[in-house]
């Protein structure tokens, strides 16, 4: 009986995708990418492979993304991300005014 009931067991979908996301933080947090064209090639085949999947991208993605949108001189982009972390992840809106408040620029 147990082993009926187990092999008819549904495996559990993961809540985020999170297909070589960490193996790439990782490498950009030890410094080992240096392209950030080739950056946001990777993360945007990324979203494209958890789109497909029918998962939702994981906590930091999007403002990771807007931070390699920040090392291309694309600030109104990287502010868009920004706020779309914080719409998606409320528990960072601290973190996140915080950066969007350091990228205006400073009153003389």
């Amino acid at each position: 009986l147990a082993m009926f009931i187990t092999g008819c067991a549904q495996p559990v979908k993961p809540l985020y995708h999170w297909d070589g996301y960490q193996r790439q933080i990782y490498e950009h947090l030890k410094g080992e990418v240096q392209d950030p064209f080739a950056q946001l090639a990777q993360l945007q085949t990324f979203a494209d492979r958890a789109k497909a999947a029918g998962n939702a991208l994981p906590p930091g993605y999007r403002a990771h993304l807007a931070l390699v949108k920040l090392r291309l001189g694309r600030d109104a982009e990287a502010a868009q991300w920004l706020e779309a972390e914080k719409a998606s992840f409320p528990e960072s809106a601290p973190y996140m005014d915080f950066l969007l408040s350091r990228m205006k620029p400073a009153k003389p």
